[in-house]
């Protein structure tokens, strides 16, 4: 018996010919809904769209419901998930994109919250259902893997910058309770599966030419040969920048290479690398400074040469072992190292105190990692049953060291100590389908996290700092899946999560140097109850109502001096719908919409800053839009090769501080893509015509939450056009 392919595509979309002669297939992104105040209401909604939708006529069933990985770790319909997911396919991921940005394809899933900062030094803001949304740089409260391997460090702080867009074959989006079974994460879980090489050996290339000096070179080979396949891709990444001071470079290089070693086993190796030397950070701006001229840079970035350089290595490998016909092993390894040089605004005369940290930060982390997973698919019952356990182990291995920023150049060194993050998992869950219609998933995880730190810079004022915390955690989950149709699930689940504070959260402490131990993890309860599936054979929908209640929500107590300082707040509570659509429509389009209303406050008032100010209950959570909306209209001509696209984005306005003393407006978007596809026996050519932000519309991208200089805003560009050309060879 061989092995089914985890990375196969999920055929999430409706296969062009199982509709119409030259259909366009659905695309698998989202919608819109009006909000409802409380649970019961939205049982009731989805109770009736599932009566109205009881009708619609049966259609194949695999292609279209779906197969994903992220929830149960091994392939599954997603009709039979109770979660929230979204597979994004490589149509959508390359199809007259950039392929530079998570923002630029993932726009369409809702609940995800994606702010392109036009600042490379800092990475993409992205947040799901409001967590991770406070991130002064990189991602947290959201766990990424490439390929099965974590792009999240242990103590739960994540970069997007190495994700590879143009190998991509799809990126699983989850929301909700069963993110909980990936442990140091409340908000979500985002995979990206890496695709085979094609059967026959096959390069491809493709260029990028866009405003303010942007381009893109890349290319990519891949194919099969006996027991092995294989896929390589390289590219090179540069921009000027819309901003002064925000240039950028980037080589990226990703590779996999799979051996089917027998009937039941398959080895996959995977490596990537990222590269990016000296990228300026233009710092945010204050609204003055906005209103005068969004292009400008802060004026310490160019006082102290503000930068940062970033170099990153990766390699994993898989095994999966068939046992027999029921169970299945699969252990990963996989390591890695990140060298991290950033230059910071700090006033001399700041960074030259006894216990200053210095304007320059030099981090190098080893990282490695473990994992055995168990694989069961029998019977209870006489009904189908699948566990899925495994156990993880990870660990960060980091030496962090500051200096002096003498105006750019590296001073005397302030800062030296070895850090140390690991964190032990052990899950297991259980999906049980006990009637033709219904299944029931149950799942636990423990995690235990600790960190260490030796301080090695012990000089006059400054004391010994080294010190360690742990934080465990058991997170139990729940859920139930019934379907009302073949094609439409009504589903609810719940459980429990919990965030660590991060190693950058820890780095400082108020009153003192050295970690910040008195910080506490988050904790979380998350409730979500669902309705997703087909509408005949020309539409999905999904439609999500959560609710989700925190306490020790950890926030920033002070940012000033170049250091913020955290703390934990009381209760928080998010709330909210999402929604999502897509459909085939006459005469050669294709439609897809995506909504998300969220409510995410302050429970318990609390107090921040220094001198202290108060926070009261119901103040909005900052960096996050109440409501967001996405929505594309495409066009094919199918006899010509030309299609058109239009995609309009609205995000409500975002509050910059806990105080909510003030917040970048809300915006309105457009983006027009036109399309050319030329084949040949063995070529395959496009080019593709991007005009982003067509009605030239001056907006704020993203907002830096709680900036001790007032300097909050990050604007975003204003109309711009690209050209995309790609080519492919088969051989």
């Amino acid at each position: 018996m061989t092995l089914s392919d985890n990375n196969a595509s999920p055929s999430c979309s409706v296969k062009k010919d199982s509709i119409a002669p030259q259909a366009v297939a659905i695309r698998n992104d989202s919608e819109h809904i009006v909000a409802m105040k409380r649970p019961t209401h939205a049982l009731a909604v989805c109770a009736l769209l599932a009566t109205l939708f009881n009708t619609a006529p049966a259609a194949a069933q695999d292609a279209d419901e779906g197969v994903v990985v992220s929830a149960t770790r091994t392939q599954r319909r997603n009709l039979d998930i109770p979660a929230s997911i979204d597979a994004v396919g490589a149509e959508t991921l390359h199809q007259g994109q950039p392929m530079v940005n998570l923002s630029e394809s993932l726009g369409g899933v809702p609940g995800l919250t994606l702010q392109n900062r036009q600042n490379y030094a800092q990475d993409l803001q992205l947040s799901i259902r409001g967590f991770g949304a406070r991130a002064a740089f990189g991602i947290r409260g959201v766990k990424l893997y490439t390929d099965g391997i974590p792009q999240t460090m242990p103590d739960g702080q994540g970069q997007a910058a190495n994700f590879n867009l143009s190998s991509a074959q799809r990126i699983e989006v989850m929301r909700g309770p069963l993110a909980a079974l990936y442990g140091n994460a409340s908000g979500g879980v985002i995979n990206l599966y890496t695709a085979d090489g094609p059967k026959r050996p096959t390069v491809s290339t493709d260029l990028l030419l866009g405003a303010y000096g942007t381009r893109r070179a890349g290319v990519q080979a891949g194919g099969e040969s006996g027991a092995l396949n294989y896929i390589a891709d390289w590219s090179q990444f540069h921009t000027d920048g819309y901003r002064d001071h925000s240039t950028a470079d980037r080589q990226l290089f990703n590779g996999k290479l799979k051996w089917q070693a027998g009937a039941d086993t398959r080895v996959s190796f995977v490596t990537n690398t990222l590269y990016q030397p000296e990228t300026q950070d233009p710092l945010g701006l204050t609204a003055a400074q906005v209103a005068a001229n969004p292009r400008q840079v802060a004026a310490p970035a160019i006082q102290f040469n503000t930068r940062k350089t970033v170099r990153q290595e990766q390699t994993g490998a898989t095994i999966d072992q068939r046992l027999g016909a029921e169970d299945q092993l699969r252990a990963s390894v996989y390591l890695g190292d990140r060298q991290v040089r950033q230059y910071q605004s700090i006033p001399l005369a700041v960074q030259s105190t006894a216990t200053a940290a210095g304007g320059v930060v030099d981090l190098g982390r080893s990282f490695d990692g473990i994992a055995l997973n168990w694989i069961h698919d029998g019977v209870l019952a006489g009904r189908p049953l699948s566990i899925t356990s495994g156990l993880e182990r990870e660990t960060m291995l980091e030496r962090r060291r500051g200096y002096i920023n003498n105006f750019g150049a590296m001073g005397a060194l302030k800062r030296d100590e070895d850090d140390r993050v690991q964190s032990n998992n052990l899950f297991v869950q259980a999906d049980w389908r006990f009637v033709e219609r219904a299944s029931a998933t149950l799942g636990l995880r423990r995690t235990l996290v600790r960190f260490d730190s030796r301080d090695h810079y012990i000089v006059g004022a400054n004391p010994d700092d080294s010190g360690g915390a742990a934080f465990s955690n058991t997170s139990p989950v729940a859920g139930l899946a019934y379907h009302l149709t073949p094609e439409l699930s009504l589903y609810a689940s719940a459980g429990r999560g919990f965030e660590t504070p991060t190693a950058t959260e820890l780095a400082y402490r108020s009153g003192g140097t050295g970690l910040n131990f008195a910080l506490k993890p988050s904790l979380s309860t998350n409730r979500e109850i669902g309705l997703k599936g087909r509408i005949g054979d020309y539409q999905k929908l999904t439609l999500a109502r959560f609710d989700t209640e925190t306490r020790d929500e950890i926030v920033v107590d002070t940012a000033a001096g170049g250091r913020t300082i955290y703390k934990n707040a009381g209760r928080t509570r998010r709330s909210g719908w999402e929604a999502s659509w897509q459909a085939v429509l006459p005469a050669n389009f294709d439609a897809r919409a995506a909504y998300t209303l969220l409510d995410a406050r302050y429970a318990e008032a609390f107090t921040s800053g220094a001198p202290a100010v108060a926070v009261p209950a119901g103040n909005y959570l900052p960096g996050v839009p109440r409501s967001s909306l996405y929505a594309e209209l495409q066009w094919h001509h199918f006899a010509s090769g030309f299609s058109a696209a239009l995609e309009a984005r609205h995000n409500s306005r975002m509050y910059v501080d806990d105080q909510n003393s003030d917040s970048a407006p809300a915006y309105t978007l457009a983006n027009l893509r036109l399309g050319f596809d030329q084949k040949a026996r063995d070529w395959h050519i496009s080019e593709t015509l991007r005009i982003d932000n067509l009605t030239d519309r001056a907006y704020i991208g993203s907002v830096i939450v709680a900036d001790g200089n007032g300097r909050f805003f990050e604007p975003g560009p204003r109309r711009n056009a690209s050209l995309i050309v790609s080519a492919r060879l088969e051989f």
